[in-house]
């Protein structure tokens, strides 16, 4: 099946017609600027643009960078305070005319991971973890999604985890990557006794150099690094609207 995948960031909203039996983007990556500031109906706008762009008509599925809960924003993310309580899907719905499927962006990088990378065939309950500017996470339990986790969010010392163990909280404070590395056994540990996971598949921009920090986390549960497929969060928004129809 082809669905048009979208990535919502910060900065930039990108897209591509994806084939979600291989996870191959079939045309090239389509890429607007976020506008500034970032509101519901401004990014609604570039949305709708690049819809028309591949002059698309079936099924879309988009990563968006805020808490979701059943398509409804629970907080602005790193967007706009104007998204608190505004249901994307329907917003995005209504403006296109299309059917969308929004999930949240951790969620998609990680179906990609899931459905074409290392996650690929693993059973039982699977946290991938990206490690960047905080803490994002994709729940699994065998292979399909447990939505809307925000497992970067738990607490440590009266503050979100991810503002002691993020990839951007390790540069900010020139942190060795030994240093780092036990700051994340803390982090795993405390995920590690309130999930009680299969495995954890560690991504984003820290993991290929999780061989300089994986020795620092003592823990039962397997960590494997991610295969980081390209593109992964329109891959993976694809594939959230193909596994919603399945």
């Amino acid at each position: 099946m082809q669905i048009l995948g979208i990535d919502v960031g910060g900065s930039g909203i990108k897209g591509a017609i994806v084939d979600t039996s291989t996870g191959d983007l079939i045309t090239e990556k389509f890429r607007l600027k976020t506008p500034k500031p970032a509101k519901p109906e401004k990014v609604a706008k570039k949305i709708k643009q690049l819809v028309e762009h591949f002059n698309w008509k079936g099924k879309v599925g988009a990563g968006f960078p805020t808490p979701l809960a059943h398509g409804k924003c629970m907080s602005g993310g790193n967007l706009h305070p104007d998204w608190k309580g505004v249901d994307v899907n329907d917003l995005f719905s209504k403006t296109t005319g299309l059917d969308f499927t929004v999930i949240n962006d951790a969620d998609a990088a990680a179906e990609a991971e899931m459905h074409f990378g290392a996650g690929k065939g693993k059973k039982g309950l699977v946290a991938v973890i990206t490690l960047g500017t905080g803490i994002g996470s994709g729940l699994f339990f065998n292979g399909s999604l447990i939505p809307n986790t925000e497992l970067g969010h738990t607490t440590y010392k009266n503050e979100a985890f991810e503002k002691y163990a993020a990839d951007s909280i390790r540069k900010k404070e020139d942190l060795s990557y030994a240093k780092w590395g036990k700051r994340l056994h803390k982090y795993f540990k405390h995920i590690e006794l309130i999930l009680s996971p299969d495995l954890f598949i560690i991504g984003g921009g820290a993991s290929s150099k999780m061989h300089k920090f994986k020795d620092q986390i003592d823990i039962e549960t397997p960590i494997i690094t991610a295969e980081n497929k390209n593109e992964a969060g329109i891959i993976g928004a694809a594939m959230g609207a193909y596994d919603g129809i399945k």
